[in-house]
Order: C-alpha cells, then structure tokens, then sequence
C-alpha cells in the first residue's frame, strides 16, 4: 500500500511578507521589474525547499503569483480586456497590474481595476475574468513553464498547478447582457490540451487542475462541460492529471467525477470527512485517492491518532493513496516556529502551514509502517489534544450563563425601519445624497511608525495617545474641509477591524508573524479564537467620544460585526461556529449600548464578511444565514430607534441572499459597487430594500483617483433605482491602504458629483 504525502499549494507572501514588500516598492518605483522577479524567484526556492524538508513526497509549482492566481489564468489564455491590452505585451507587468489595479492618468492612462469578489467561501479576492462571444484566447505558457523549470534546477520535480478551465468560466463575467461564458469552452481547451502537452515534454509527470466547482450545486450544462473537457484533456500527450475538488464534497457530484477519465482525485476530508467511504467504494481500482485529512484553512493541530484510525482501512485497500491538506495552504499562516511570544499552552494546540506538513508526513509513517514508529509523537499529539479540550482557557461559565439568557426579544429594534428613519432624518437634519466614508482613513508612515514605535517600548503610552489624537483631528478638520456631512474618527489606533477588537476581548490571541494573503500585497494576520468570548471594558467609545468633541456634524461610531469578526478568525473547532458568534454578538452589543450612552447618533456595525460565510451548498443556506442575521440583530437591536444603524459589505454577489439582507434590519447598508458600475444595487432594486443604502462610487483598492463626472455618472444610475432619498455617497471600503494624495482629491470629487446630483434632483 504505497502511501505519499502531496501539497495544493503554499502561502506566497514569505515568512516576513516579503512579496509584500517587494510589489509596494515596485508600484512605487523604488525597484526595478528584475528586482521584483528576484524576489519571487528566491521566495519560490525557498518554498520548494521548505517542502521538501518538511517530508512532502508531491511538491507543486505553478502556485506562486504576484498578484492572484485567477488573473494568472485569464493573461495565461489572453483574456484580457482590449483597453489592458494596449499597455504591452500579454504576459507584461504593465498589463498585470492595470487589470489588477487599474492605472492612474500620470501611469500613463485612466483604467479601472477589473472587478474583484471573494474565492468561494474565502477572504481570498480573486480579479474576475471577463469575457465576451466575440473573446480570442491566446496561450502565453511562460509561467507554468518556467516555474516547473526552475523547480526541475534546483532538484524538485514538481506537480505543476493549473486552475481548471469549468471553474475559470464558471468565475468569469460577460461583458455582454445574456452570453454564458460556459459556451467558450470549446476555445480554451485547444490552449489547456497545447499546455499540458508542452509541461509532459518538459518532464512533469503528474498536473494538478483545480476544479473547486465541484464542490458546488451544478446544473447539467456545467457538468456536461466537466465531461467535455476531461474527455478532451486527459489523453496520452498529457501527463498524468490529479483532478482538485476543496472547500466542500462532492455530494452529488461524486458520480460525475469518479466518471472523469483522470488519473487521480482529491477530497476535502476536512469539510466532508463523510465522502471517503462512498468514493473509495465507487473509484476506479487504479485512481489515485488524495485524501485531505489536514485542514489548510485553520491552524489546529490534527488528530494523529483518529486519523490514522479513520485513513488506515483507505491505505489497505486501495493500490495508492496520497495523504495532503484539505486545499491549498495559501489560507494559513506560514510557520508557527516564527512565533515566540505565544502562550505557551496555547502554542502546543496549534500548527501553521510547515507544521501541517510535517504532520502529514507523520501520518505517512504511521499508515506505512505502523503507529508504534510514531509512538512519541503519536503520545505528545494526544496530550495537546486532551489538554486543549480540558484547559480552562477555552471555557468561561459566566459567558455561558448570559448566551443561555439570550430571549428573542434581544434581537429585535423597538420600531419598524420606516419609523426609525423618519425619527433618524428629524434629529440628524442632513441633506438629501449624504456623503460620508466607511471607517479608515490612511495609515500613513508615520502611523505605522508611531505604532511600531510604541510596541518596542519606545514611545509611552501618554505620548503615543497624544499622537493619536492629533492624528484624528487631522482627519476631522480635512473631512470638514472637504464638506463631508457624516465623519469618522479614521480608525488610526486600529492595526485592523478584527485585531483591533479581539484584542479588547478574552478568548483571542494573536501572532507576530501569522499573516496571510487577502488580495495582491494587502495581507492580514487573523486572530486566534481559542475561547469563551466577553467584553472586559469599552473599546471605542473615548477615541468616539474625542473625535465628536471636535465638531459639530456627526461622528459614527465604527465596530466590526460579530460575523466578520467569527469569519476573519482562526475560529475554535470544539463548538458550533453559531455559538461562538452569539458570544462574540453580546460584546459588541454591550459596545453599542456604551456609544449611545455617549452620545452617539450614528453607529456602524461592519458585516464585511456575512455573505463570505455563506455555505457553497444551498441546503446548508437556511441553517447558517438564520443564525448569522440573528447574531447582527442581537448585536444592533439594543440601540433605541433614533439612533442609525449603518452596516458595510464588501464584495459580495447579493441576489441570492437578500432577503437575508433585509432581515438584518439595518437602517443603512453600504455596499461595494464602483468596479461593477453598479450592478450589484439590482438585487436590492428587485427587492424594493425599504432601508437606506449607499452604494460605492470609488473603487478604493486602486490607485486611481476616479472624476467628478465618472461618479456622477454612477450615482445616476443609482438614482434610477431607488427614490434619492434612501441613497447615500461613500467609497467603496475603507481607505487605510490608500495615501492621502489619492485620497484627498477622490473624496473631493465624490462630495462635488453628490453635490451635482443633488441639485439635479431638487
């Protein structure tokens, strides 16, 4: 029973965030392209290397990018748009980036970034592909080629990674109302079939496909392209092709893919341990199993011991079995050796992506040899287990006691909306299209240096606070400046909207290294949720309470939701998510209550991440969205009537979710639309939404600083769908990534083209 161990991929960003670095200081021109390309190369070496030294038997390439690896695979087949293609060459830097980014009149042009949206069930952005009836594709091998290349002269013969061409269409957009991208297939598996092809004579054996679509509820057209294409690329000029399903089962799916031609397939063992048994039963006798019994997406250590209960019976009967993580390592952090201020005791419960790996190579030993050869590791893997189970860390009665006093009366506002508006616009008095922002202004140099500064010890805590403060009224007088007609403080105390509050509250911990990548450079370092959740004290109310004393129009007080926080996590596998978010739930509602008792009039509770959670398969829908709405509502509904409840989504597809949306009972929603020029305002237009919204006129996530007339000409369109008075004007997200060069100019421009269409409207 021959047994190896493969890996889906590795995080990119570097152990110190050195991909990070390396892309802001080219977008800055501060290096060179070669210099750029330097750095990636030495990070991808250095990956194969760690991989290699962990045990793992399958190392892949072609995992690696500088920016997401969707947009890898539309330049890889030349989808790219006409304007981009201009800028150079298909698989140029210039053209990358614009479609990632999108470009600045000094750059040379005025592009637009591509539209972005979240990977699955991820807080991983991927650029959407778009395309057209009319869409030439054009194959540009370089990358693939090249990184399986350079991995073959360093000594690893690598299992080279492609995204599958089914779950690429089924990703992309049209840019034409009614054409199903679907219907490209028979164009791009000429390109897939010439690739693999050309990656067999340069000596790789084995290809990974990722086909994550899989794992979602498919109609007959997908799965009669899913047949069409492996038909097509499985064949004697390609190598031998291990078929990727993650992030969910097959369900009923699983027929169709033990139906595909491929040589192997892999489960998430992770999220549907059930799977197993019944493809093992229906496989063919020489398909090649990747079982993903370690989760590449939290960072709890594994049970050695219960999976080599539950994987040996596979190992025996099956001619070949691989043993890897659940998917892609990309969503974990890189190596929990970097941590050296962790409890302890905390520390023991965990593995980051090295120790996954590591992990998995103990599994191999024990299946081909027997646990007695891991006998010590197999007793220290158990001790943690129960340890972490028993430990008096992960359990607080008193927050037990006060989830298990939760009446449904907790969850409901005193009045309907449309009572609380008319309550809300009598005592805010503001104008018709009210322009404000999300939350964060920029965190310049000289915030993260004062930041950094005080977390060495070198600036006190007295002179680090006075620095703050100056730092928000700064950004209080230029929102005044500017003419903006609801402020924000600008957050500038905050290293990010989950960190900020988890450390406030008990139950969390937090790395110094354990960042991962969200999109292109931006990365986040998730907290640890190891426990019961509760509110020691307030968290925002003085930095609130300093920035109102500073004016007289009003200030909002900005929190993170209780979903985003649970979803932006690393979040305790040993209760139902649902229970740890009504924990999380009470603390912010306790925050809410404090900033009204303040003085607040406005308060924001972020749901960035509500739609992120939502489960891949439909049937699981209810269950999930039930209790994620009831955690806001128990979070907001403490709040009286004339006080504004403002929630922000990030991108997001909501037409299937906006009832849910609804249910919510915001009094305001701000969601993220200028990168798809409002197409996502229809769902809510449908729906005749009874609260307010404000849709995103600036595309914060790049660099351009969009007219006056081109974010007029968004707010007609919304305008369009909804009486002016249940709009308001923001930027798409939050402006901590940007400079205030961009910033400044941008914000002036969205209050001129309110101010526009204000006075166009009467």
């Amino acid at each position: 029973m021959p047994v190896t161990t493969a890996n889906l991929g590795f995080p990119r960003i570097g152990p110190r965030r050195e991909l990070k670095k390396a892309l802001e200081a080219f977008w800055a021109g501060r290096i060179d392209e070669g210099a750029l390309r330097d750095t990636a190369r030495r990070l991808r070496a250095a990956n194969w290397a760690r991989q290699r030294d962990a045990g793992i038997d399958v190392i892949p390439s072609n995992d690696f990018s500088l920016y997401d690896q969707v947009l890898d695979t539309s330049v890889m087949l030349g989808a790219i748009p006409a304007p981009y293609r201009a800028l150079g060459p298909q698989d140029s830097l210039a053209v990358y980036f614009a479609m990632a980014r999108g470009t600045r009149s000094d750059q040379g042009g005025d592009l637009p970034a591509q539209e972005m949206t979240k990977w699955f069930d991820t807080n991983y952005h991927f650029v959407v592909p778009e395309v057209g009836p009319d869409q030439d594709f054009t194959l540009c091998a370089a990358k693939p080629l090249g990184e399986f290349a350079e991995a073959l002269a360093l000594g690893h013969r690598t299992r080279p990674v492609l995204l599958g061409p089914v779950t690429w269409l089924l990703l992309a957009k049209s840019n034409q109302a009614g054409f199903d991208p679907l219907t490209l297939l028979p164009a791009i598996l000429p390109l897939y079939r010439e690739l693999l092809s050309r990656l067999r004579a340069a000596g790789a054996q084995w290809v990974q496909i990722d086909e994550p679509a899989l794992v979602l509820d498919l109609d007959e057209r997908a799965r009669s392209a899913l047949r069409t294409a492996y038909a097509a690329l499985c064949g004697p000029d390609s190598p031998r092709i291990m078929l990727a399903t993650y992030f969910g089962g097959l369900a009923d799916n699983r027929e169709l893919a033990l139906s595909l031609p491929v040589d192997g397939l892999h489960l998430d063992l992770v999220r549907a341990p059930e799977q197993l048994e019944p493809v093992l039963d229906g496989a063919r006798e020489d398909l090649v199993v990747s079982a993903g019994a370690i989760d590449g997406r939290n960072v709890w250590k594994c049970d050695l011991a219960a999976l080599l209960d539950r994987l040996g019976p596979a190992a025996r009967a099956r001619r070949e079995i691989q043993l890897a993580p659940s998917c892609s390592l990309l969503h974990a952090p890189i190596d929990l050796a970097l941590e050296t201020e962790l409890d302890p005791q905390l520390a023991e419960w965990l593995a980051f992506a090295v120790q996954k790996l590591e992990e998995l190579a103990l599994l191999r030993l024990g299946l081909e040899h027997g646990p007695y050869v891991i006998a010590d590791e197999l007793a220290a893997n158990a001790d943690a287990i129960a340890a972490r189970r028993g430990s008096a860390l992960t359990n607080d009665p008193a927050v037990r006691a006060r989830v298990a006093e939760v009446a449904p009366d907790w969850t409901r506002r005193a009045l309907p909306v449309e009572r609380r508006l008319a309550r809300q616009r009598e005592r805010l008095r503001l104008p018709s299209l009210p322009t404000t922002t999300i939350g964060s202004f920029p965190q310049t140099e000289a915030v993260r240096k004062a930041r950094a500064e005080h977390r060495k010890g070198t600036l006190d805590q007295a002179g680090y606070d006075a620095f703050l403060r100056a730092e928000t009224e700064r950004a209080i007088r230029r929102q005044e400046s500017l003419g903006l007609d609801v402020l924000v403080h600008g957050e500038f105390e905050r290293n990010d909207m989950v960190q900020y509050f988890g450390e406030r509250l008990s139950g969390f911990a937090f790395t110094r290294a354990g960042w991962v990548q969200s999109y292109g450079s931006r990365c986040v370092r998730p907290p640890i949720l190891y426990g019961d959740v509760a509110r020691p004290r307030a968290m925002t109310v003085n930095w609130w309470r300093h920035a109102q004393g500073l004016t007289e129009r009003p200030v909002k007080g900005m929190l993170t939701g209780p979903v985003t926080i649970l979803q932006w996590s690393f979040v305790r596998d040993d209760q139902p998510r649902a229970e740890t978010c009504r924990q999380i739930a009470l603390a912010i509602r306790d925050e809410v209550a404090d900033l009204e008792k303040a003085g607040a009039r406005i308060v924001q509770i972020d749901e960035a991440a509500l739609r992120e959670g939502l489960p891949l398969r439909r049937a699981d829908w209810n269950d999930y969205l039930g209790w994620a709405v009831a955690c806001f509502r128990l979070a907001a509904a403490v709040a009286a009537p004339e006080t504004q409840i403002h929630t922000h989504m990030c991108y997001s597809e909501f037409n299937d979710i906006i009832d849910a949306i609804g249910a919510m009972d915001a009094d305001v929603i701000s969601i993220e639309t200028a990168r798809s020029k409002m197409e996502l305002l229809d769902a809510f237009a449908t729906c005749r939404y009874p609260a307010q919204i404000g849709p995103g006129v600036y595309d914060i996530h790049s660099p351009r600083v969009p007219s006056t007339d081109e974010m007029r000409a968004l707010l007609v369109k919304a305008r369009g769908a909804f009486d002016p008075g249940q709009l308001w004007v923001n930027p798409d997200c939050g402006l901590k990534t940007r400079r205030w060069e961009d910033v400044e100019p941008a914000l002036a421009n969205m209050v001129a083209a309110a101010r526009l269409v204000r006075a166009e409207t009467g």
